[in-house]
């Protein structure tokens, strides 16, 4: 290296130098100075490499800060901002895994500010002043609304089903239909979660046809548990069979063998009043003399993350006793929210009005049309001579691993980019945040479909359509909102 290009290193800007320059001082707007004292580091590295090998000419001091201003900014940009923040989901996808899944109602999020902020009766008994149980604040309205003895809640479905069975098969078999042997997400199998409790899988009937005489070949003197898994994320249609819970816990008793049915999804109420049919309830796996059933809490019920138990109450005092129900056990917060969702659903002929998730699905065309014909009036002025905007039929789904299949018809706004890519405009939209920490605005989470950046209308929230306006305003250049 020449003694020029070695003694040029000396003009590279100090760390300090760089957190003044105005560049830095909007990236603190986002991030926390750790985080863009660390890139500018980073960033310093590179230009210092870049100049020993010859790939940047012998710059200014100003020259070189604002390179390095640059690659910190890009730094910072793929590494994202590092925190949970709030988004704006213009999927379509109601329950959306990597965006959170269910909208808390109203009433689950006023119960988690008033337990968040103070100290609470979670294990307390207040009449008595003796320790109580942490499960007595939810059980009671979980045996009610599914006709259950018993009730117990854990962090969330796969740990419900882990649970039920390394308490009740451990070192036994569990008989498994191969048509029922899902992946819940995560890569997380049902096989799987079957072998890490300690049990053996046994496999029985074929991929798209169980009779219960294959459960009834199945069954050896170390079976313990008949399991039925609902098909809650995919559907086999054509030439199928299947046995119902009524026949699966009949069998199970008949035996004295335990029978158990993970419903995954997990919705309390009829769902054909939304337009869905055939999508069991948890009461009918009770009523059908299911020993034990599972389901998520933040599926179809609409609420927290959190996995549910139901069933004899024997069984669940059992499970209530393995050292595992305190390891997987729910904290305070989801516990108030669950509690308070279900209250809500106490009664039933108005949880379309204050539980969102439901209040999505049951959002009709032409409202969705109305509300589009808003969104695009909205955002006309901050695409104008950047892009065009038009309304589009456009399809929603439930998500999360529920009611698969199911198309919800309806309406988006797409925004087809003049001049940018529209990959472009979607990247800009998800770090608009970052890119314009100044200006305060959300992320807009919007998928592409025919080179047009599309903006679906059943998932957005009140107010997500002036941030949506903000947004592209920010990301296409065009009158800020």
């Amino acid at each position: 290296m020449s003694n020029t290009r070695r003694e040029h290193l000396r003009e590279l800007p100090s760390i300090d130098s760089c957190l003044a320059h105005p560049m830095a001082q909007s990236l603190l707007l986002a991030y926390s100075k750790q985080q863009v004292t660390s890139a500018l580091r980073s960033a310093m590295d590179r230009v210092r490499h870049r100049l020993l090998q010859g790939e940047l000419d012998l710059l200014s001091r100003a020259e070189l800060m604002d390179i390095a201003m640059a690659e910190a900014r890009a730094i910072l940009v793929k590494q994202g901002c590092g925190t949970m923040q709030r988004v704006v989901n213009a999927t379509g996808i109601i329950l959306h895994t990597n965006l959170g899944r269910a909208v808390l109602p109203q009433a689950a999020i006023e119960a988690l500010a008033t337990i968040a902020g103070g100290y609470c009766d979670l294990e307390l008994d207040l009449a008595s002043g003796a320790r109580g149980s942490r499960q007595t604040h939810v059980e009671k309205m979980l045996t009610e609304l599914t006709g259950a003895e018993a009730a117990l809640v854990v962090n969330n479905n796969a740990a419900a089903v882990f649970l039920c069975l390394n308490t009740f098969a451990d070192g036994r078999e569990v008989v498994v239909s191969r048509g029922e042997q899902v992946e819940i997400g995560g890569s997380f199998r049902i096989p799987d979660v079957i072998r890490q409790s300690g049990a053996t899988l046994v496999e029985v009937g074929t991929t798209n046809r169980t009779y219960l005489s294959d459960y009834v070949d199945g069954i050896g003197e170390s079976t313990a548990v008949l399991l039925k898994v609902h098909r809650s994320n995919f559907r086999l249609v054509g030439f199928v069979a299947s046995v119902s819970p009524k026949e699966l816990a009949a069998l199970a008793s008949s035996r004295a063998l335990l029978s158990m049915e993970d419903v995954g999804s997990g919705s309390l109420i009829d769902l054909a009043g939304f337009g869905v049919r055939g999508e069991p309830t948890v009461k009918d796996s009770i009523n059908a003399g299911i020993d034990l059933v599972t389901f998520s809490g933040d599926k179809l019920l609409g609420g927290p993350q959190a996995g549910i138990i139901v069933g004899r109450r024997h069984l669940v005092q059992k499970l209530q006793g393995n050292p595992l129900a305190r390891i997987l056990r729910i904290d305070k917060l989801r516990l108030a929210a669950l509690e308070a969702l279900l209250g809500l659903y106490t009664e039933p002929q108005h949880l379309v009005e204050v539980v969102p998730a439901l209040q999505m699905l049951a959002l009709a065309e032409c409202a969705l049309e109305t509300r589009a014909r808003e969104l695009a009036s909205l955002i006309a002025d901050s695409v104008v001579g950047h892009g065009g905007v038009s309304i589009i039929d456009a399809e929603g789904e439930m998500g999360g691993g529920t009611l698969p299949g199911l198309k919800l018809p309806g309406k988006a706004v797409a925004v087809r980019p003049h001049r940018q890519s529209v990959h472009q405009v979607q990247a800009s939209l998800r770090l608009v945040g970052i890119e314009h920490p100044d200006r305060h605005l959300l992320p807009i989470i919007a998928p592409v479909e025919n080179d047009q950046v599309v903006f679906h209308l059943r998932t957005l929230l009140p107010g997500d359509e002036v941030a949506i306006a903000g947004a592209l305003a920010a990301a296409m250049g065009g009158q800020p909102i």
